[in-house]
């Protein structure tokens, strides 16, 4: 009977990971189909449209296809392939419906896409998926069986709010697209609940469990440990450089002139990219001890450049004020007092960091270093042996570990074995 059930399981496998990329391929041609339209509709940059964004979230397709596929009881993958799913699908009906409801006549079809990016992107939040994602990431369930609670509520308001748009009688207008009426509205009496203290108390509770859905990431790295705690680790750092990049260049997109490329720049990389990928890695458990090292290499990197960047920028208007060093000798100086910092700075920077985010490398290359110094001291084989036995398993912390030496007198006896006690 288990081996029935076993390859009962074995037949689902296949046919599920054809199934995901199935759902890629069809997210993929929406995506492309999405930025043929985009161009021609000359807004292939602009993101800042109500359906812009979508066209860029390609990597939560491909990101999901792999993850299901190779692991397709994990309901994370499919959670990712029905972000992806959704945001091409919304990319594609945003751009023929800006196409096809340029001027009248509006074409039946082109109705439809702006009902449908009226709405789609409940599917995505405050109550849908990305909230059943952030409660079930990494392990596919939740820290605890109550906070299926926070899921369900937030899906049941979702819901909620989905037959709201679709009933209400009202005109549909969507960013950047002419007014249309809704194909789907019959009662009036929805357009009043839309806007009534209920309504509103809905849409507020929806974003409240979206909330709690991130506040469970937390939670759950609290009592985490091992391999889980490094796998909210990448999701943590995924999240961070994504915020990061909206705090540090949003501001500017609201003030200069190339503002819609920085908006690309904030939003793009980090939710679109890197939140996917970090998912992924953490989910199929890839490279999960790199992530130490990534966060200690991105913090140094990033104090390092602010400093460079202030010592550039105090140089450039101290020289301005001395004379001879105003104009292009003056910027040149900076630029090279700034070059010679780096260096200096980034190595001191880097270790500092180091002993905070990548303690067990930090403590690795100091033991290593303090054994170089007693290696060119110590003559004695049996002390040089159990101390490279000891640095060893307090480096790589290995489950054996045995030293063997020939013997120095070159007869065929057996080599000298030094073993400590295995350990697990």
């Amino acid at each position: 009977m288990t081996a029935v059930a076993g390859s009962r399981r074995a037949g689902v496998q296949p046919r599920l990971a054809a199934v995901a990329w199935a759902v890629a391929v069809v997210s993929l041609a929406s995506f492309a189909a999405a930025w043929v339209l985009a161009a021609h509709n000359r807004d292939l940059a602009d993101i800042s449209a109500d359906f812009g964004p979508d066209r860029f979230l390609v990597a939560y397709a491909v990101a999901g296809a792999v993850v299901a596929s190779r692991r397709p009881s994990h309901p994370i993958g499919w959670l990712l392939l029905g972000i992806g799913l959704v945001t091409a699908c919304r990319g594609l009906a945003g751009e023929y419906a800006r196409y096809a409801l340029a001027g009248p006549p509006h074409p039946a079809a082109a109705v439809w896409a702006a009902w449908f990016v009226s709405w789609s992107l409940t599917l995505l939040f405050p109550g849908g998926l990305l909230t059943f994602l952030l409660l079930l990431f990494p392990s596919g369930r939740p820290p605890t069986t109550r906070w299926w609670a926070v899921a369900w509520l937030g899906a049941g308001l979702g819901v909620f709010s989905l037959l709201v748009n679709w009933l209400d009688p009202g005109a549909i207008m969507v960013g950047g697209l002419p007014s249309v009426p809704n194909p789907t509205g019959i009662s009036a009496g929805i357009h009043v609940a839309r806007n009534s203290p209920v309504g509103g108390a809905a849409w507020v509770l929806s974003w409240v469990c979206l909330a709690a859905a991130a506040a469970s990431v937390f939670a759950r790295y609290r009592r985490s440990a091992g391999e889980e705690r490094l796998q909210l680790k990448w999701f943590a750092y995924a999240a961070v450089v994504s915020l990061g990049l909206l705090v540090v260049l949003l501001p500017g997109s609201e003030m200069s002139k190339s503002g819609r490329l920085l908006f690309d720049m904030a939003l793009v990389p980090g939710f679109g990219v890197a939140l996917p990928l970090a998912i992924g890695i953490a989910v199929l458990k890839y490279r999960l001890y790199a992530i130490d090292k990534i966060i200690s290499r991105t913090v140094s990197y990033a104090l390092v450049t602010g400093l460079v960047a202030g010592v550039y920028l105090g140089s450039v208007a101290l020289l301005a004020r001395i004379s001879p060093f105003r104009g292009s000798v003056g910027v040149a100086a900076a630029v090279l007092a700034a070059a010679a910092l780096f260096s200096p700075l980034r190595r001191r920077v880097q270790a500092a960091v180091d002993r905070r985010f990548d303690r067990a490398r930090y403590d690795a290359e100091r033991v290593v270093a303090q054994f170089s110094v007693q290696l060119r001291e110590q003559v004695d084989l049996d002390v040089l042996g159990a101390d490279l036995l000891g640095v060893v398993h307090q480096v790589l912390a290995p489950e054996h570990l045995a030293l063997w030496l020939n013997d120095t007198a070159g007869s065929p006896a057996a080599p000298e074995r030094l073993e400590p006690e295995a350990r697990a």
